[in-house]
């Protein structure tokens, strides 16, 4: 996996797949979810990654970390992790 490149694609998902704060359109907030971008690559990188797996990372940070809780928040995670999964397989 090519570290730099994947991690932007990953960070690039979940400011537009998942972004459970809503700040994808705010320019200084970019890096908001990047330490998650991170540990998603790990997962990518460690090959334990599967779509469960990371839509429920992504949920426990948006409920647990955050302290969201809405309607739709458990459809942008699997959306997310759904996102993410196809670019492990497309490798």
């Amino acid at each position: 996996m090519d570290r730099k490149a994947d991690r932007a694609i990953i960070r690039k998902i979940l400011l537009t797949e998942w972004d459970p704060i809503g700040v994808s359109d705010i320019p200084e907030a970019q890096d908001e979810y990047d330490a998650y971008a991170d540990t998603v690559f790990g997962m990518l990188a460690n090959q334990t990654a599967s779509v469960d797996a990371i839509a429920q990372y992504l949920f426990k940070i948006a409920t647990e970390q955050m302290g969201l809780s809405y309607p739709e928040l458990t459809e942008r995670c699997d959306k997310a992790a759904r996102a993410v999964e196809a670019l492990q397989s497309d490798r």
